[in-house]
């Protein structure tokens, strides 16, 4: 087995990084705190956040907010496993 093997290309890009990293430490966050932590725009932010919903790696809920539309994000169990072993094996390979 190489040190790669577990370097998940699901977050391989700096934006899904960002989400599942803010995910990893928070219950939910909603589409506009996404943005604003992750300095994404909304195209680019919706693109990457339904790559991860495809993988099922988050889970996503629309809800009302008074009138207003709110997405929330969340990791599921699988994406918080998946996310676990993908820096562990950034780990290893740093450690190398």
């Amino acid at each position: 087995m190489s040190l790669i093997d577990n370097i998940n290309k699901a977050f391989d890009h700096r934006i899904r990084l960002g989400i599942m990293s803010i995910l990893m430490v928070n219950d939910y966050a909603d589409f506009k705190l996404l943005k604003e932590m992750l300095g994404a725009t909304d195209g680019n932010l919706a693109s990457h956040t339904k790559a991860l919903e495809k993988t099922a790696y988050i889970k996503v809920e629309k809800q009302f907010i008074g009138k207003k539309p709110n997405t929330r994000y969340s990791a599921t169990p699988l994406g918080k496993a998946e996310f676990k072993k993908h820096i562990n094996a950034l780990e290893k390979l740093i450690g190398k």
